[in-house]
């Protein structure tokens, strides 16, 4: 027997002991396993070893279960230890995984990142042509005669991508955010994109959010996102989806019971037993039409559906590191929540939701009786499938079916019917599996991958502007005018199902569900409960080869920008801050009820003009309610008594020196991300915007861009303001976060009002407001 004495046993211990913590050390971490972010930047790796660490540090000084959209935004915190966390409260510095752009936007993004002194983005951003390519006579015509008319502008984005490393996205590749969901979301990622659509990543459980461009360019320039720490609405799902309804008759819903305000400032986080059984690209549609209520952006936990979509797009390397993370890809047991809204999938009927605003919602069952009480337009002259909110293989594919219905009954659409596939990935799919051949067959137009009539880029000839129509999309937003620039048209959004039967019927009060139509044969038929693949059974198709990668050598490409010319136009730093207390303000322009960024700064032809501030500067205010009169773009000159449109009252203050601010309503800038509605009002002059309540996007964008974004302490306070008064704005000497300021308003007839006003200014945002705006801050803190 081999027997061991103490100090022999204590020997042999102590090594056992070392390997034993020297092996626990080792113990592998989850950024150990590089994966890259997408097929095209395998330099550049999603780094969940980050959001691991943060949570650490943030659930030991928290103390309490994390949402999903909490463990992924503070996941991102640049500071964890110190950073103040308080929902609704604190401004947080986040730290971005990527950048993306659209065409429209991206021309101003990449004009300021140009002024900030940088050489290559600091995180991986692509730029996607999609935006500026008029629907006319069909997608091949549309998109050559789009080539030909932006050649300037697709030149200068082209170059200026490769100039500065980033990814681009040539015109025909589709629309940014069915791009971005077929490439680059990532299950637990953060990304900002300068559209408002951007959470439509949020369907594979990315945080995305909308900004304007002069946050794009922060993070391209390697400074921290600032967002104010969101509230959560926490939407449970149960039961299943199945028939008619789909995946956008939740959003439909939502947006009914929040209103288009509702989800201001918060994240909605979708959960529950019911997200079994959504697609992914369904999950996307919801998140995608989340901007339509003011949401910060929502998100959905990770789950199979997702890891087979992922697999489905090439990217099963993601598909497995997300398995990995999963724990940290849902909500912690006991999370709670702002606001909780419960919906049950087995009972939600399908809904259409309009005309003129996107969170008036009708259950289908209701509808015809809403159209013939509101005497709204019964004959549907058209209708349009697909955007970035509805323009998935499995959309098209339940679409094709319905269609197929039809045909296999003799019928063609009685409406006109446009399809406008979400990328040159879902067409190619989608022309071999003989879908569009079915649109085509009954007299469908397939429109060139791209936003077309969805942002107003619609060339639209069957009705004179001014006569009152009807038209029905899968869309995801419907203001007065904004499709077609037309205010009589009466815009209703619901699922590509709905839009589809309701073509053949061409009538708004057709109710697929439980009406027939008549067949060739002379009887009549009901359209059968709509089915179609989740996924393409062959796999996707890439079709054409569109996307431009960064040149190795950079330092040889120039980026030209013609003086002369009338759509691209470089930037001048605007004036920072005098010092002085403003007094004696005409006000340009007291609005009058709803004013989004399409009222803002017009979308349609005044795309074109996105590069240059001066031209498109033509176009403020132009949609406005002027309170006065409720007139349009007719406001009296405080100096000269005479009217004149708001671009040109404008013009002519700023010629004379004159500061002046508008007065705004509820809910101001709601809509689009375009930071050209902060922009055009900066450089014409405007000091100040003061409303009864923001947008969030808006908000952020004004200060950006050095305005003062002020609210009325009491809302009721709007009343007291009259168009023709002059105002002082006292309080600025001593500008303070948290701190009021004080509007004078000096009435024509000598009177006066002291009006208490609120802001959201932290205390690097008033450093903005000092130096002229937040680009000026960069370039001079570059120079030092």
């Amino acid at each position: 027997m081999l027997t061991l004495t103490r100090t022999a046993c204590d020997a042999c211990v102590r090594p056992l002991q070392r390997l034993a913590a020297g092996l626990a050390t080792a113990a592998p971490r989850i950024g150990d396993t590089k994966v890259p972010m997408s097929l095209f930047e395998k330099n550049a790796y999603i780094n969940y070893q980050r959001i691991e660490d943060n949570l650490t540090i943030v659930r030991e000084r928290l103390r309490r279960p994390l949402t999903l959209s909490e463990k992924i935004v503070y996941g991102h915190l640049d500071d964890p230890h110190n950073q103040d966390i308080q929902r609704g409260v604190s401004y947080l510095k986040l730290r971005p995984d990527r950048v993306a752009c659209q065409d429209a936007t991206a021309q101003m993004a990449l004009l300021q990142f140009m002024s900030s002194g940088m050489d290559t983005a600091a995180v991986p951003t692509t730029v996607h042509c999609d935006h500026l390519i008029e629907a006319q006579i069909g997608g091949v015509k549309d998109l050559q005669r789009a080539i030909d008319i932006n050649k300037e502008v697709y030149d200068f984005l082209a170059t200026a991508t490769a100039k500065y490393g980033l990814g681009f996205w040539k015109p025909g590749s589709g629309i940014i955010h069915q791009i971005i969901l077929e490439n680059y979301a990532f299950p637990g990622g953060l990304m900002i994109g300068t559209d408002s659509h951007t959470p439509n990543a949020g369907g594979l459980g990315m945080v995305a959010c909308g900004v304007g461009g002069a946050d794009a360019v922060d993070v391209m320039a390697g400074i921290p996102w600032e967002l104010k720490c969101p509230k959560v609405i926490g939407v449970n799902l149960t039961g299943k989806i199945s028939g008619w309804t789909t995946p956008k008759d939740v959003i439909l819903k939502v947006a009914g019971i929040l209103t288009v305000k509702g989800g201001t400032g918060a994240i909605v986080e979708y959960r529950g037993s019911g997200v079994e059984s959504l697609s992914c690209t369904g999950m996307a549609t919801i998140c995608n039409m989340g901007a339509e209520i003011g949401a910060t952006t929502s998100l959905f936990p990770f789950n199979h559906r997702m890891t087979d979509y992922l697999n489905a797009t090439k990217r099963h390397e993601i598909a497995q590191y997300a398995q990995r993370f999963a724990h940290n890809l849902k909500a912690d047991e006991g999370a709670e929540y702002d606001q909780n809204i419960e919906i049950n999938l087995s009972e939600l009927e399908p809904h259409i939701n309009g005309p003129f605003t996107p969170d008036l919602a009708t259950p289908l069952s209701k509808f015809a009786e809403e159209v013939k009480k509101n005497e709204w337009p019964e004959e549907l002259k058209v209708a349009l499938i697909g955007s970035c909110t509805n323009s998935s293989y499995e959309d098209m594919s339940r679409s094709a079916a319905i269609a197929q219905e039809a045909a296999d009954h003799g019928l063609q659409v009685k409406s006109q019917f446009t399809i406008t596939p979400g990328s040159e990935q879902v067409r190619a799919t989608i022309e071999r599996d003989g879908q569009i051949g079915v649109f085509e067959n009954v007299g469908g137009l397939v429109l060139a991958n791209a936003c077309g009539p969805c942002i107003g880029q619609w060339d639209r000839r069957d009705v004179k502007k001014g006569e009152p129509n009807s038209i029905i999309t899968s869309y995801n937003r419907n203001f007065t005018g904004r499709n077609d620039a037309n205010p009589a048209t009466h815009a209703f959004v619901a699922s590509p199902d709905i839009v589809t039967a309701m073509a053949f019927a061409g009538d708004l009060t057709f109710n697929p569900m439980k009406d027939t139509l008549i067949g060739a044969d002379g009887k009549p038929f009901k359209f059968s409960d709509p089915s179609g693949f989740e996924l393409p059974p062959q796999g996707y198709d890439p079709g054409q080869d569109t996307f431009q990668p960064p040149p190795t050598d950079r330092a040889s490409v120039n980026v030209a920008v013609d003086p002369k010319s009338d759509r691209l136009q470089l930037l001048q730093p605007f004036q920072p801050w005098d010092g002085k207390t403003p007094t004696d303000l005409p006000i340009l322009i007291k609005v009058k009820g709803k004013c989004t960024t399409d009222h803002i700064s017009a979308g349609g032809p005044w795309l074109k003009y996105r590069g240059h501030l001066q031209n498109i500067s033509q176009n403020l205010l132009i949609g406005a309610i002027n309170s006065e009169n409720g007139e349009a773009n007719k406001v009296k000159n405080q100096f000269t008594g005479e009217y004149g449109s708001v671009p040109q009252t404008a013009a002519d203050y700023k010629s004379k020196g004159i500061k002046w601010v508008v007065i705004g309503d509820h809910n101001y800038g709601e809509g689009s991300s375009r930071e050209h509605a902060a922009l055009e009002p900066r450089y014409l002059g405007g000091l100040a915007v003061i409303v009864r309540s923001f947008a969030r996007i808006h908000e952020t964008n004004l200060k950006k861009q050095g305005m003062l974004a002020l609210t009325f302490t009491n809302p009721e306070d709007y009343d007291k303001i009259r168009p023709d008064d002059k105002v002082d704005i006292l309080g600025l000497e001593s500008f303070a976060p948290a701190k009021n300021l004080t509007l004078v308003a000096k009435h024509a007839d000598g009177t006066k009002d002291e009006i208490s006003l609120s802001h959201s200014f932290n205390e690097g945002q008033i450093e903005w407001f000092k130096a002229g705006s937040a680009l000026n801050l960069m370039a001079a803190r570059a120079k030092q």
